[in-house]
């Protein structure tokens, strides 16, 4: 019994010993497997709550904000760091960076050329011009020019009040970017002397071969040309209608021919300048300014396209010889409107080649009307088509609505509307002179320009000498004139009075005519009388 005792109380003994070994190595695992895991947890969510402290830290850095939704993202100041850079990178480029426009622009296309710099205006007066009225300011407006030219849709600025003394000037393309302003807002006056035109030019100031071009303002281009009007020539040009203007006392005005001094810069040269003159441009627009005095032509479109005048003034005395207003030569898609013409010649000159020509509320007086021609000089072909004139107001001219040919020219004139047309102490209302000649003398030849599609409408007013002057081609006559709603009536001044005149005229008249147009043949001429192929335009 004493072993039997003894042996269970070893046996218990070695059971609680095992016992607490298995225990012991239960607890190291438990701890190592307890000690893997909460390693990888803290590695994986190491901004979960069960890290009180990393979480307070977080809590504070991003001002008290949930982390439940980004701590399943990597850092979160990677975002903030790469997002907020990105916007201003891409729009940057759209913005062309200032001061490098002018400094070399790509060529103008028309559809990828280079961005309008509003800013870019250049004053004269910046380039040197002193606008005192006797310094010569060419050398600033040439600067200013060639600043400009770089910089599509630049200003040059002629400020007022200044009065700028400029010599002979041309402003040129075809390098020049489009759509360039002249602001001419002072005074630009011509020189007092001939010399700095030397022997002599077709111009003043010259556009040549430029895109866009606007002349506006409120200021004056004076052309000082009463020094080229006091030295006329003996074989200067006159209107050859003066034949037709005989005074009651059978006298007529001389032309002053008398000479300038030295003083002035010498004799005269050949040519007489236009003041302003357009050659080869496109979509050019003049309005706002006046130009007054000018030598010859006022204003002149050479071989252009697409030009617009519109609140545009032109003064001169009415004895001033050949100052056209506006002139008009190898011109396409005209439009004059809204003007004043006061001059020594015709308030405007359609001479050849020109076609969609477009006038309409125009102030014409003192001149000689508006015209078309003259056509064919030295047996030259002229083709002039698509004309109309309309609301007219006319006082005091020569004539009013004019075609002029000179015999042994070719080609046509046709599709031309003369319409609302109000005349008043008017010498010759309504005119067609295919025997046209400003010299002394001219030869007698059978070819003429044809002339067909003349259409007179509500011409009304009063007139001094002749209502109606139709003279055509013997060989070449007028077709298709017609004549509807005229009413002119005489006033006896100091010139004769005649009767309505034709000579070749076929058409028809739409309406009685005040006076009676007795003369106009109904119908078409023989079959003789038909245009060569190679005359036809």
């Amino acid at each position: 019994m004493g072993c039997c005792s003894t042996f269970k109380s070893f046996t218990f003994t070695i059971l609680i010993t095992i016992l607490l070994w298995t225990s012991t190595t239960d607890h190291h695992t438990c701890n190592a497997r307890k000690s893997w895991h909460t390693r990888t947890i803290s590695t994986s969510l190491s901004k979960k709550k069960s890290t009180n402290h990393h979480h307070q830290h977080q809590h504070h850095h991003n001002g008290g904000k949930s982390k439940s939704k980004a701590s399943s993202h990597k850092a979160p100041p990677s975002p903030k760091v790469k997002a907020p850079p990105a916007p201003p990178k891409v729009k940057t480029p759209l913005a062309p960076p200032i001061g490098k426009a002018p400094a070399a622009p790509p060529e103008n296309d028309n559809g990828g050329g280079p961005v309008t710099d509003a800013a870019a205006t250049y004053n004269v007066l910046d380039f040197g011009a002193k606008g005192d009225g006797s310094s010569d300011d060419t050398k600033a407006f040439e600067g200013a020019w060639a600043a400009a030219c770089k910089v599509t849709g630049s200003k040059i600025i002629v400020p007022s009040p200044y009065k700028f003394l400029l010599g002979p000037i041309t402003f040129s393309g075809p390098y020049c970017q489009h759509n360039i302003i002249f602001q001419i807002d002072g005074t630009i006056i011509a020189p007092s002397s001939f010399k700095p035109y030397g022997s002599g030019l077709f111009q003043w100031i010259l556009f040549t071969k430029l895109v866009g071009l606007t002349i506006q303002g409120g200021g004056t281009v004076d052309g000082s040309g009463s020094i080229w009007w006091k030295d006329s020539r003996l074989n200067d040009p006159l209107d050859d209608e003066l034949k037709l203007i005989i005074p009651i006392n059978g006298t007529t005005k001389q032309t002053n021919n008398s000479s300038i001094t030295n003083s002035l810069g010498g004799n005269m040269p050949s040519i007489k300048p236009t003041a302003i003159r357009f050659y080869g441009s496109f979509d050019v627009t003049v309005t706002g300014i006046t130009i007054q005095n000018s030598p010859q032509c006022h204003l002149k479109f050479d071989n252009c396209v697409g030009v617009s005048v519109y609140n545009f003034h032109v003064s001169s005395p009415a004895d001033s010889p050949n100052t056209d207003g506006i002139h008009l030569q190898n011109s396409k898609d005209v439009l004059i409107h809204t003007t004043d013409l006061s001059c020594g010649d015709d308030c405007v000159s359609i001479q050849t080649g020109c076609s969609n020509v477009y006038i309409h509320n125009v102030n014409c007086g003192p001149g000689h009307g508006i015209s078309i021609g003259s056509l064919g000089k030295d047996n030259t072909k002229a083709c002039v088509s698509n004309i109309t004139v309309r609301d007219v107001m006319m006082h005091n001219t020569m004539n009013g609505v004019r075609i002029k040919t000179w015999q042994g020219g070719s080609g046509s004139v046709q599709n031309v509307q003369f319409s609302n047309i109000q005349v008043s102490e008017v010498q010759l209302p309504i005119v067609i002179d295919q025997f046209y000649c400003d010299k002394s003398t001219c030869k007698n030849q059978s070819s003429a320009v044809a002339l067909s599609g003349i259409n007179y409408e509500r011409i009304r007013g009063t007139y001094t000498v002749k209502p109606v002057h139709f003279a055509c081609s013997d060989s070449m006559p007028c077709t298709d004139v017609h004549l509807n709603g005229i009413n002119l009536k005489p006033i006896q001044e100091r010139y004769h009075l005649y009767d309505a005149f034709c000579w070749k005229t076929f058409g028809q008249l739409l309406s009685p005519a005040v006076p009676p147009v007795e003369c106009l043949q109904v119908g078409k001429p023989s079959s003789s009388h038909v245009q060569a192929d190679h005359d036809t335009c």
